[in-house]
């Protein structure tokens, strides 16, 4: 952990502030991303293979108690028992997966904008706290787009457009999580870097909604290392 000089309007006298290295945020992408594809597939191949003996006890293919009898190694019985997982269904053992690329993409998308939500409302909880309250939602986008993204990524946003119907689009051209990526030709960086997108869509929304905005939040790269974040809001019911 280093202690760094922090850009205004953030108290770095505050006895309870804790500031990390710049380059922590980046340690945490590399390792993020993988490791959410490892606990998507390994959460999906323990519940097909739970699901599975549940459906072999069911049938009763087990002793009294539910217990699978097994059989011999390589006999037919084995190859043809009933309530026996089809090695196309495991993944523990035979290391295949058992969602196609769609699933397995939504899954986590879904596990990594969660965790940068959670994230994102935190930062705004602590770094907004002494400022007044914003005035109207364009005063929010430009607080995310200047305070917030200097406090996660080092810069601020190099571009905002809007239709002043709700929609917003941030774009940086020099993405911090994209600046040590290498490129490849036939479009596969551009491919390969989207997953790391998830993660700040979370923060964004999550940082919105902290300050009373709900919104979707989509991420695309066209070319690295730019970044190009639009935001929808959700107008409130009445």
């Amino acid at each position: 952990m280093s202690f760094e000089t922090v850009m205004p309007p953030y108290n770095a006298s505050d006895p309870t502030a804790r500031f990390l290295g710049t380059s922590c945020l980046d340690f945490l992408l590399i390792e993020l991303v993988p490791m959410a594809y490892r606990v998507t597939n390994d959460l999906e191949a323990a519940a097909v293979e739970e699901g599975a003996a549940a459906a072999a006890a069911a049938t009763g293919t087990g002793t009294g108690t539910g217990a699978i009898i097994p059989a011999a190694p390589g006999s037919a019985a084995a190859a043809s028992a009933p309530g026996r997982i089809p090695p196309t269904m495991s993944v523990a053992s035979s290391g295949r997966k058992t969602m196609d690329e769609d699933e397995e993409r939504d899954a986590v998308f879904f596990r990594l904008e969660n965790l940068g939500y959670r994230v994102g409302q935190g930062l705004v909880e602590r770094f907004s706290r002494d400022r007044p309250r914003f005035n109207d939602t364009l005063d929010v986008i430009k607080f995310l787009c200047k305070d917030l993204w200097m406090l996660v990524f080092r810069k601020q946003i190099d571009n905002l457009k809007t239709n002043h119907r709700g929609v917003y689009v941030l774009t940086d051209n020099a993405f911090r999580p994209f600046s040590r990526m290498s490129t490849e030709t036939g479009g596969q960086a551009v491919l390969r870097a989207q997953p790391f997108l998830w993660f700040p869509c979370g923060i964004v929304r999550g940082a919105l909604a902290a300050m009373g905005i709900n919104a979707t939040v989509q991420a695309e790269s066209s070319e690295l290392p730019g970044a190009v974040f639009q935001i929808k809001t959700i107008p409130s019911k009445a």
